[in-house]
C-alpha cells in the first residue's frame, strides 16, 4: 500500500466505524499506515468488540499518539451540520460507509426509522459530498437483501432489485439514489455487497455468536423457520481484504459481490457449531416460526471480484468458526452476561 501513501491517497473517513465490519476495516487500514477518522452514532463499545484495540498495547499507543486514528460520535440523523464541518476539516480522499439501521424483522416495527437512517440522511450527506473535490472514492457498503431471495441460484452484480422488507427497501432506495448521482454528477461511488459476514467481535444477536454462546452457556436459542434458509458465510478478514482492494482500485460506478462459493443451511450451520462444542442440539435449540419477509437464500456470484482484483477468500467455514469460537472462549466471562438481543436505536 506504499504507492497510495506516497501519492497522498491516504486519508480514510469510515462511517459506522463501531459496527462489526467497520471496526475490522478500521483495524486493517491502520495496519496499512493510512490516516483514519472513524465516525459512529454511538460511543465506542467495550474493547472486545473493537479489533483495532486488540493489538499489543505498544502498537495501540503508537497509533493514538501519532494521531493516525481519531474517533467522533456523531448521529447523522440529528447532527448532520456538525458532521459536514468535520468532513470539510478532515478532507478525506476515501469514504467508506458501513452505517445503516440493520435488522430485518425489527424494520417492520418502526419502518420510518429505517427510511430516515438508511435513505433520507444518506441523501442529505451525498448531496453535500458530491460538491467536494477532495473526495476521490465513496465506497457504499450495501446488502444482498436488495435483490430479495436469490432462489434462482448464484446471481451476478445488477440493479434489478426485489426487496421484501422495509430494511431492504430502504437500502435499495439508497443504492438507486447513489447510482443516479454517479450518472448525473460523476459521483465516485462504488458498491459492495457481502453475504453473510461473520467472525470474532460480531454482535451477539447474530446467528453464529448466538449459537456459540448458547452452546457454551447451556442457554436455549430459537431457530427461525427450522433453519431451512440457505446462506453463504464469509469470514470478516476476507471481506476486509476485498473491501480495501475495491476502495483503492475499483472504478466509480461499479458494484462488487464479496462472497464464498459454498452455501449452508442455517440448520446445518447451528448443528456444526453445537458439534464443535460437544453440546446437545436437541435440548438447546427451539424451532419457531419464520420471520416476516425473510428471504430463503442469498447466493452471490463473486467471479468478477476474483478476476478483476485477483481476490479469493482464504478462510473456509471450519477455520472461520474455530477463529470465532476462540474469541468467544477468550471473552466468555464477559460475553455470557451481555444481552443477546438486538437493541434498537431510533
Amino acid at each position: 500500500y506504499q504507492k497510495y501513501l506516497i501519492n497522498k491517497l491516504s486519508k480514510f473517513l469510515i462511517i459506522g466505524s463501531n459496527s462489526f465490519s467497520g471496526s475490522h476495516f478500521v483495524h486493517q487500514t491502520l495496519k496499512c499506515g493510512f490516516e483514519v477518522l472513524g465516525v459512529s452514532r454511538s460511543k465506542e463499545p467495550m474493547d472486545i468488540f473493537l479489533p483495532y484495540k486488540w493489538e499489543s498495547n505498544t502498537l495501540s499507543e503508537k497509533i493514538y499518539e501519532s494521531k493516525q486514528f481519531k474517533f467522533k460520535s456523531i448521529d447523522l440523523n440529528k447532527n448532520m451540520e456538525e458532521f459536514k464541518k468535520i468532513i470539510d476539516n478532515f478532507k478525506p480522499e476515501i469514504i467508506v460507509n458501513f452505517a445503516s439501521q440493520g435488522m430485518v424483522a425489527e424494520s417492520w416495527l418502526n419502518p420510518t426509522h429505517w427510511y430516515q437512517t438508511n435513505l433520507m440522511s444518506q441523501v442529505t450527506l451525498h448531496d453535500f459530498l458530491r460538491k467536494k473535490t477532495f473526495l476521490k472514492k465513496y465506497v457504499h457498503i450495501t446488502t444482498p437483501e436488495v435483490y430479495g431471495s436469490t432462489d434462482g441460484g448464484w446471481i451476478k452484480e445488477n440493479f434489478s432489485f426485489a426487496p421484501s422488507t422495509p430494511y431492504a427497501v430502504s437500502r435499495a432506495g439508497c443504492d438507486l439514489h447513489l447510482m443516479s448521482f454517479y450518472k448525473a454528477y460523476d459521483f465516485p461511488v462504488v458498491f459492495t455487497r457481502a453475504a453473510n459476514v461473520y467472525g470474532p467481535g460480531q454482535q451477539l444477536y447474530r446467528i453464529i455468536p448466538r449459537a456459540f454462546l448458547s452452546a457454551k452457556t447451556n442457554k436455549r436459542m430459537e431457530l427461525h423457520g427450522g433453519g431451512k434458509s440457505c446462506r453463504a458465510f464469509i469470514h470478516i478478514k476476507d471481506v476486509v481484504d476485498a473491501t480495501l482492494k475495491i476502495a483503492l482500485d475499483a472504478e466509480p460506478g461499479t458494484s462488487w459481490h464479496i462472497s464464498s462459493n459454498e452455501s449452508i443451511s442455517i440448520y446445518d450451520l447451528v448443528s456444526k457449531i453445537f458439534s464443535m462444542t460437544n453440546s446437545n442440539f436437541e435440548n438447546l435449540v427451539v424451532n419457531v416460526d419464520e420471520r416476516l419477509g425473510k428471504d430463503q437464500s442469498y447466493l452471490l456470484n463473486s467471479d468478477k471480484l476474483r478476476k478483476v482484483h485477483s481476490w479469493s477468500d482464504k478462510i473456509n467455514l471450519e477455520l472461520g468458526l474455530e477463529d470465532t469460537l476462540s474469541w468467544i472462549e477468550k471473552n466468555l466471562s464477559i460475553l455470557k452476561d451481555l444481552s443477546w438481543d438486538y437493541q434498537h436505536k431510533s
